[in-house]
């Protein structure tokens, strides 16, 4: 006897090892493309609880993700699922309100799916915002951090977004990933916090699979392999931005310290982190778009 299957059935069963192409891609640029007279070149990308920044997008153009076809729609809350597409700090930008992640039951290429299609429209430069645990014993809850590299833990156990056949239209077999984060775009950033005399840190940003927080374990392990902050996002979405030729600038928010605290982490606490933050990330992002 079949039993009827709910969305979420579906996500688990038929989506985990899907491999999309090209027109998966362009089908969801070219839905986008009419429901906006903005050309964007610089996407962006916000993080739990750093939604506000979109608020400050002038003559924006709102879609929902679950209009978009092909388009992975979040579940979690901090992440309201929309592109706003309109005006910020001198240029033409596309924000995704949000991003949907792995742990929710979609594939590495389905939760990569917008990067792609951000591509498809003709966007070259890409900025990744995260909330992320401390794993530095030199961060504090509410620091911003400015990502040099990553720890692709998650690809390293084989779920990488590039896994399966590669379309060499869309980028090469085997992409580098030595300046992962455009150099120059990092010192940008590193002006910007300067001038406004905004602290911001560096450091190396490692992804895991989630939805469970670190164990203290988890976070020593961590710590000895590298990493200063951990999240549950952004490694696959740069991987594939540089796949297909993307200039990317990468900003954690420190949303709580796994280095000085013993408290119980919760998604409540990610948030209001992120909501005190994002003045000072505003700051960074307008700063470094006037100057691109």
């Amino acid at each position: 006897m079949l039993l009827a299957m709910t969305a979420s059935d579906m996500i688990g069963e038929n989506l985990t090892d899907e491999f999309l192409t090209r027109a998966d891609y362009e089908r969801a640029a070219q839905f986008i493309a009419t429901k906006t007279k903005h050309q964007p070149t610089i996407g962006l990308v916000l993080g739990s609880g750093l939604n506000a920044l979109a608020d400050e997008i002038a003559r924006a153009d709102v879609i929902p993700f679950g209009d978009i076809p092909g388009f992975p729609v979040s579940t979690v809350a901090g992440h309201s699922g929309a592109l706003v597409i309109g005006e910020l700090g001198g240029k033409t930008i596309l924000a995704m309100r949000g991003r949907a992640h792995y742990y929710e039951g979609y594939s590495m290429q389905r939760v990569t799916l917008p990067i792609r299609a951000l591509r498809a429209l003709g966007i070259g430069t890409l900025i990744v915002t995260n909330a992320a645990g401390g794993i530095s014993e030199k961060f504090h809850a509410g620091d911003l951090m400015l990502i040099t590299d990553h720890i692709n833990l998650v690809g390293m156990t084989g779920a990488n977004p590039l896994r399966g056949p590669n379309d060499a239209s869309l980028g090469p077999r085997f992409p580098d990933m030595t300046d992962a984060y455009d150099p120059a775009l990092c010192d940008l950033a590193r002006a910007v916090a300067r001038e406004a005399k905004i602290t911001l840190r560096e450091g190396v940003y490692m992804m895991l699979a989630g939805p469970s927080f670190e164990s203290p374990a988890d976070v020593r392990f961590i710590r000895l392999i590298g990493a200063d902050a951990v999240g549950m996002s952004t490694v696959s979405e740069v991987i594939v931005a540089r796949h297909s030729g993307m200039r990317v600038l990468g900003l954690s928010l420190i949303s709580n310290s796994l280095a000085h605290s013993h408290d119980k982490v919760s998604h409540e606490e990610v948030l209001a982190a992120g909501a005190s933050a994002v003045p000072k990330l505003a700051t960074i992002i307008k700063g470094v778009l006037t100057r691109v």
